[in-house]
């Protein structure tokens, strides 16, 4: 049942991007990472770290999330199998569009809410659209906002 419900998911976002275009999904991607920040906010969870780690824990992933200094935190999440909750399996293709129209946007909105305070930018070295393994990595660069 639950893969059922992530490729009805996949494949409505798909619809999205096709009818809408890339920035449909973009706008509603960052403002469900900014409510989902502001409840994590409410339950007392406001550093990256940890509204990262829980957030990545709803997808029934495990994180590491390793702060290199006061501007990079490296970020390798592990799903159980080689598929992503948010784009599904194996398609290089449709990689880059689910990461600029979905992933990234949502974790954006999601750090703007939790922290504001910082500018937000990062590197993918893993997905696993591209790579057909069960890993996810970036490298996540926070700027001081002025």
């Amino acid at each position: 049942m639950t893969t059922d419900a992530l490729k009805f998911f996949q494949a409505y976002i798909k619809e999205m991007i096709d009818i809408g275009g890339k920035n449909l999904p973009k706008t509603i991607s960052a403002g469900l990472g900014a409510n989902l920040a502001k409840i994590y906010k409410d339950k007392g969870i406001s550093d990256i770290e940890s509204g990262l780690m829980k957030s990545y824990r709803v997808l029934d992933a495990t994180a590491r999330i390793n702060r290199k200094n006061d501007k990079e935190i490296e970020v390798k999440i592990k799903h159980r199998k080689k598929f992503c909750p948010i784009g599904g399996k194996h398609d290089p293709d449709k990689a880059e569009l689910i990461q600029n129209s979905i992933c990234i946007p949502y974790t954006v909105g999601f750090l703007n809410e939790l922290a504001p305070q910082f500018k937000y930018r990062w590197d993918i070295h893993e997905c696993i659209l591209e790579t057909h393994n069960n890993h996810c990595h970036y490298t996540l660069y926070l700027e001081k906002r002025e």
